[in-house]
């Protein structure tokens, strides 16, 4: 009963025209986003925030819009894996696997839908659970205390990156590089200035929304002025759009294996669609046996890693809202959002905030819908939209970044700041050094300190306090065991080759 007056009240937020109009802006937004190969949810989500500013949206409109580009987006990166062979995200790489074949044998219609209507119930699926089960894990975190939070924490930069990342020891200097980040200013404690050089513009800190504009949006110009170039093109021509009823109806079984593997995978911190999308897609494989024709163009080895990567994309989501530790690189970003709107994540934000979070559980429910209607009838607009150069795309990036950041400070200084971060996310990736696990540091890190001086303090700097209960000692093995299991299951979980002419 309770869980239906919830519902009823995230469905009056949601169903109001202005919520309902943010939330189609978005998801079209986002499948853009998607569509354009390298972008990203990550990326994408980045990108836009300074526009949520820009318009004064408040928290519930701000992160329905944002949500719905994140939902868009992880929609949208199948069309430039099924025509270009080009992954629009990294989850939406095993998608290469089957869905460019399948394009290649004059099927790129059929695999594009395939994929559309999978992407829809692993996302549906997964509101729904994250509906069901964000409530009851949000109970279970008033466990915990100042150690269990610091555990959690250490899990969080322990996993985040490690199946993405090529390098566990870049990951951790990654990590290291956002903490360092998060101890500029001024200290809560002690109220002397930290790493600031005498500069009066650090004392407040370095505001996470330019770290993330800069290292996700700015860096992102960069590496398309140095990489793409002036042209796109389309590898595979789009021929007639029909619903193939029967591969569908065939299908069911493989859409709910790959949801629910899914939703497991985005539960787990750091792991995320990647994660999800391989899984899924291996799973089916198994169940399928050699003979069925996986990566020579299988229907089903488009679904299942449609319906694991947003199935995982909701999964993710439920220990942001409800622990306050993002499951993936893009719910970073929205947590930073929620933190910048003054909203705070974690166990008490079902009870201090009933509308924005059963709000934005609506808006994602109708925004599945929404995107079906998008991407099904509608494919080949966003098709064409992969021949737009980038020196047409780009422009509008830097005018929001620049535009967006500066009405929410109105400081020079958080401009250059930006740039520099540009710059360095720009390095970084050609160093292969991840950022997410940075914008994790710059995030979390005060939190982190915040619960570790507050444990030393209940143990009277007793150390052995940081294990001294069950749910600590469990995230501690969890933590440890999340930053080497990637050094052995690197090889299994290496990135397929992609195939090609």
């Amino acid at each position: 009963m309770e869980l239906l007056s919830n519902l009823a009240l995230g469905f009056s937020v949601a169903l109001s025209p202005y919520t309902l109009m943010l939330a189609v802006i978005g998801c079209f937004l986002g499948t853009v986003i998607g569509a354009l190969p390298g972008l990203g949810p990550s990326n994408g989500v980045a990108i836009l925030i300074p526009l949520a500013f820009t318009l004064g949206l408040d928290a519930t409109s701000a992160l329905v819009l944002m949500t719905s580009v994140y939902y868009g987006a992880m929609y949208g990166g199948r069309i430039s894996s099924i025509l270009l062979n080009i992954p629009g995200d990294e989850p939406a790489l095993m998608t290469t696997l089957d869905g460019y074949p399948m394009a290649k044998a004059g099927r790129a219609g059929e695999a594009l839908v395939l994929s559309g209507f999978a992407s829809f119930v692993g996302a549906v699926l997964a509101t729904v659970g994250l509906m069901l089960l964000a409530p009851l894990l949000s109970r279970i975190a008033y466990q915990f205390g100042p150690a269990e939070y610091f555990a959690l924490y250490l899990l969080a930069f322990a996993t985040l990156g490690g199946i993405a990342s090529n390098n566990q020891a870049k990951a951790a200097l990654a990590s290291a590089i956002g903490l360092g980040i998060a101890m500029v200013g001024v200290d809560h404690t002690t109220g002397m200035p930290r790493l600031t050089g005498g500069n009066l513009h650090l004392f407040d800190g370095i505001d996470f929304l330019v770290a993330i504009v800069g290292l996700f949006a700015v860096a992102e110009v960069f590496v398309f002025i140095e990489s793409h170039g002036k042209g796109s093109s389309i590898g595979v021509k789009l021929e007639k759009v029909t619903i193939p009823v029967r591969e569908l109806l065939g299908g069911t079984w493989t859409m709910l294996r790959a949801s629910l593997i899914g939703f497991i995978a985005g539960i787990l911190p750091g792991a995320g669609a990647s994660l999800g999308s391989f899984l899924a897609y291996m799973q089916e494989k198994s169940v399928q046996g050699p003979d069925a024709g996986f990566g020579t163009g299988n229907p089903k080895g488009v679904m299942a890693p449609e319906a694991g990567n947003n199935a995982a994309a909701g999964g993710a989501l439920v220990p942001m809202l409800t622990l306050g530790v993002p499951g993936s690189g893009t719910t970073a970003v929205l947590l930073a959002l929620l933190m910048t709107l003054n909203i705070t994540p974690g166990p008490t934000l079902f009870t201090d905030n009933p509308d924005v979070v059963w709000g934005l559980i609506a808006s994602l429910l109708i925004a599945n819908f929404v995107l079906l209607a998008l991407n099904v009838p509608l494919v080949r607009i966003f098709v064409k939209i992969l021949s737009v150069p980038p020196w047409v795309l780009l422009p509008g990036v830097m005018m929001i970044s620049f535009v967006g950041i500066y009405s929410l400070s109105g400081s020079y200084f958080d401009l250059l700041l930006m740039i520099l971060f540009g710059v360095v996310g720009w390095l970084f990736r050609k160093l292969d050094i991840p950022t997410v696990p940075i914008i994790l540091g710059i995030l979390l890190g005060s939190h982190m300190e915040s619960a570790l001086r507050r444990a030393m303090v209940l143990s009277d700097g007793e150390w052995t306090y940081l294990f001294s209960s069950p749910i600590a000692i469990g995230l501690w093995i969890f933590a440890v065991a999340g930053f080497i299991a990637p050094m052995f299951l690197r090889n299994v979980l290496r990135k397929p080759q992609r195939i090609t002419d």
